[in-house]
């Protein structure tokens, strides 16, 4: 039997990638100069809201659709010069793309018939990949028949039987409930990491993307944002759409008063008397470049506040709306500006807070984010 063998020494270099679509009337950039370099058996998220590019760059790496200037690398090889057919990849589609009249096994097979592979050898690969993915007793079933969880299980076969140098997944489980979507993020990213294929996965869902990728690709408005682990993105964003898009956020527009050290003193404005004396860490811009009078934004992720019934916290509010979410409580206040919601997240219940309630807020200061007001 033929073994899925592990592809760690791939690279994929996308070289300032950029698609432009002009009609008689309209000229409209879809990507726009995108550098991107993707290594060995990495699970690489291209995440965005719609429209914002993500989808276009990986048809671009695909073949599918043609580049407007650019390059794409694999493995040193110009991808431009070879067709879709050409670039050993592996594609799964949001649509599943099953042939209905054809069983599971007839399915998974048929890119080998088009391949000119063997009777005997289509076999072989097609068991050893229904096996691979617990589908062996399904071989025989028609898709019609099939769960929505199993025909994205037959379509992940049929895109991996031919052990492809790179698999690209385009909203792969978006057709999917919210239950199952779960249990087949997970199912992918097991099958990913078993075969140590290098994966490129595109999707809008955030949740969807932290949760299975080694490194995360933020786009908006064709560009590329921020690449990072989940981590990295999520903790120290480098721009106001990023901190955004990626979970919840609260922002408190501020003015710096003072340097100090390596890090800087800022007063929370709008009637919001804060004051941050701990280091406070810039995005993009060098603390050194900042001087005193320069307004800006803090941002501070909601687990990183805290409520109080005390007055030890600078910053007064009152409690709007409790939410019980599972493994949190969310505590929504609104501040001493009534414009200003913000969000509290606590991994219990915080005694003597109702709705109602007058508290006061407490910043983990070494969290806090100042971003210049013109970095979005």
């Amino acid at each position: 039997m033929k073994e899925f063998s592990k592809m760690s020494s791939h690279i994929l270099q996308v070289q300032n990638l950029s698609k432009v679509f002009e009609t008689e009337n309209n000229r409209f950039t879809a990507v726009d100069s995108v550098n991107l370099e993707i290594h060995g058996d990495e699970f690489f998220t291209m995440l965005g809201p719609s429209g914002c590019g993500k989808t276009t760059t990986l048809r671009m790496i695909a073949g599918l659709e043609v580049i407007t200037s650019g390059n794409i690398l694999f493995d040193g090889q110009d991808f431009n010069k070879f067709s879709t057919f050409q670039r050993n990849i592996g594609m799964v589609f949001q649509s599943y793309a099953l042939f209905p009249h054809l069983t599971v096994f007839e399915n998974v097979a048929y890119g080998l018939h088009i391949r000119k592979v063997s009777k005997t050898t289509i076999t072989e690969l097609v068991n050893h990949i229904l096996d691979l993915l617990v589908m062996s007793e399904l071989a025989s079933r028609f898709p019609p028949d099939l769960s929505g969880g199993q025909q994205q299980r037959v379509a992940i076969a049929r895109a991996l039987v031919y052990n492809p140098g790179m698999l690209l997944l385009d909203e792969p489980l978006a057709n999917l409930d919210a239950k199952l979507r779960v249990q087949m993020r997970e199912e992918i990213h097991r099958i990913q990491k078993d075969l140590g294929i290098m994966s490129i996965y595109v999707t809008h869902d955030q949740e969807e993307a932290m949760s299975v990728s080694d490194r995360l690709a933020v786009f908006n408005q064709g560009q590329l944002m921020q690449v990072g682990t989940p981590h990295q993105v999520y903790a120290k964003p480098q721009s106001l759409f990023v901190s955004d898009f990626i979970g919840q956020a609260n922002y408190f527009p501020a003015h710096i008063t003072n340097r100090n050290g390596s890090g800087v003193q800022v007063t929370l404005t709008k009637g919001l008397e804060l004051e941050l004396t701990s280091l406070v860490t810039l995005n993009k811009d060098e603390v050194g470049s900042i001087e005193p009078n320069f307004d800006g934004i803090v941002m501070v992720r909601p687990e990183h506040l805290s409520l109080s019934t005390s007055d030890s916290a600078s910053l007064s509010c009152t409690v709007r709306r409790i939410m019980f979410l599972g493994s949190y409580t969310r505590y929504i206040v609104n501040c001493q500006d009534s414009r200003n919601e913000v969000f509290v997240d606590s991994p219990r219940p915080i005694s003597g807070i109702e709705e109602g309630s007058k508290a006061s807020i407490g910043i983990e200061e070494p969290d806090a984010i100042l971003f210049h007001k013109g970095n979005s």
